[in-house]
């Protein structure tokens, strides 16, 4: 016994002395970094699931946002060639809804009916695609279903962007749902009334016996880009028409930085600052010396002038700069800053192919922002138009009976595959919603349906 305590005794000893402290000390931390690596480590991929789970949910909420805005075009389609179309784009969308949904941490049997009625809105319109694609027509009771199947789905996407802000402020986190599941969605359905998942699961489950089992602003490249006229100019000569179309009083230097293709139209670029301290780029084309963008860093403090002012000061500045009869379409406002797409008029006819896109300052009006890409590739002064065979009476026979008729006006849409087709353009409410109707002047063929979304910022079409 005496043996065990004077070994004890020897161990403290050495404890004590300042070579074993050392090593000790150094024990200690190495554990201490191991658990602190240990933790980050653990954090990081907390966070790439995190990432991984958000990228899903708001491709969950794209998806959804487009089968209900193809629902709605369906419901008032009257031409078969058209409804094929969009019926075929509901199947894919709700597909790759159903997709990012199972990637969510909740377990599926949780969400079984979210999935089937994703599933069985894609079936259905396929199911009747397949009358469409023969040229027969949809029957009242199909358009009908299409009706009621858009309502469940903006029920849907009422409840995905109720729980996108829950998501945003921090209320539900996707490590919470891993961790517990359907009890989160069930204590937050107490909160959140009818804008929850538990909600939309329990109406959905309703649904089952029903079921089966900003036009034109994005603009087309033009291999031909007919617009882009006039002969090669050189860089001297690029530098003074920029200065002369920027305004020399307004700038203070320019310089030049490259020479680049900007969607398929060789650019000389140029970059400056204004008098009055911000940064600007402005590129002009090698051939015929037109200006295909300009981009401002100008901060906008405050809105000081109107929309409709703001509207009217670009269509002065596209005036004055030889852009003759371009009227405002539609627009979006954001930071303070309007973005207004101008399309060209020909004898009363819309020529959305020939978009210029201008960004105005609502603290002064300045324009700030050009983007003409679709105006270059397909403008021309005079066009060739068909000879209109469907009268404006006879193109609103041909529209939903449903829709309740706003305004008609002729216009010239792009396609796909780069041609034109002339329309009338028939402006209409159908329930909640506005819709743009393209029915073509020579055949009577429904072209088109686009619907008209107000936003708090302006006015969109999808």
């Amino acid at each position: 016994m005496s043996k065990v305590k004077d070994k004890i005794y020897e161990w403290k000893d050495r404890l004590r002395s300042e070579k074993m402290m050392t090593l000790v000390i150094v024990l200690v931390i190495i554990i201490v970094a191991l658990a602190v690596c240990a933790y980050k480590k653990s954090k990081a991929y907390r966070q790439l699931a995190e990432n991984s789970y958000n990228h899903a949910f708001y491709q969950l909420i794209e998806y959804v946002d487009n089968t209900e805005k193809l629902l709605a075009k369906s419901a008032i389609s009257y031409s078969s060639e058209h409804a094929t179309e969009t019926l075929a784009n509901i199947n894919k969308e709700t597909a790759l809804a159903q997709a990012y949904l199972s990637r969510l941490p909740i377990d599926t049997q949780d969400l079984e009916n979210t999935q089937k009625f994703l599933h069985q809105v894609g079936d259905y319109c396929y199911s009747i695609s397949k009358k469409t694609v023969k040229g027969e027509k949809l029957t009242q009771e199909e358009l009908d279903n299409l009706t009621q199947l858009h309502q469940y789905t903006v029920d849907l996407k009422n409840t995905l962007y109720q729980l996108e802000a829950d998501f945003y402020s921090q209320t539900i986190k996707w490590g919470e749902l891993e961790n517990t599941g359907k009890r989160l969605f069930a204590r937050e359905g107490e909160n959140l009334s009818q804008t929850s998942f538990s909600n939309v699961e329990e109406d959905l489950h309703q649904y089952a016996g029903l079921i089966y089992d900003g036009a034109y602003s994005e603009g087309l490249e033009n291999p031909d880009i007919v617009g882009l006229v006039g002969d090669d100019i050189d860089q001297n000569k690029a530098q003074e028409i920029a200065k002369a179309f920027l305004g020399e009083d307004r700038i203070s230097e320019i310089n030049f930085s490259e020479e680049s293709q900007n969607a398929n139209i060789n650019c000389y670029n140029f970059n400056g600052k204004t008098k009055s301290g911000d940064n600007f780029t402005i590129a002009v084309s090698k051939k015929g010396g037109h200006i295909v963008s300009i981009n401002c860093d100008k901060k906008v403090n405050g809105e000081n002038i109107s929309e409709d002012e703001a509207v009217n000061l670009g269509k002065e500045f596209l005036q004055n700069r030889e852009y003759k009869n371009m009227r405002e379409t539609y627009y979006m406002k954001e930071n303070n800053v309007l973005t207004v797409n101008y399309a060209y008029v020909q004898d009363d006819v819309i020529m959305y192919p020939d978009l210029i896109k201008l960004k105005i300052a609502l603290d002064n009006g300045e324009i700030i922002g050009l983007e003409s890409t679709g105006y270059l590739n397909s403008h021309k002064d005079q066009r060739e138009l068909k000879e209109v065979k469907i009268t404006k009476e006879q193109a609103l026979e041909l529209v939903n009976p449903k829709l309740e008729i706003k305004a008609t006006d002729l216009a010239v849409i792009p396609t796909e595959w780069n041609t034109e087709i002339f329309c009338w353009e028939i402006k209409g409410r159908n329930e909640e919603s506005d819709f743009l109707v393209y029915i073509n002047v020579e055949t009577g063929e429904e072209e088109d349906i686009l619907m008209i979304v107000d936003t708090p910022n302006g006015t969109l079409t999808t």
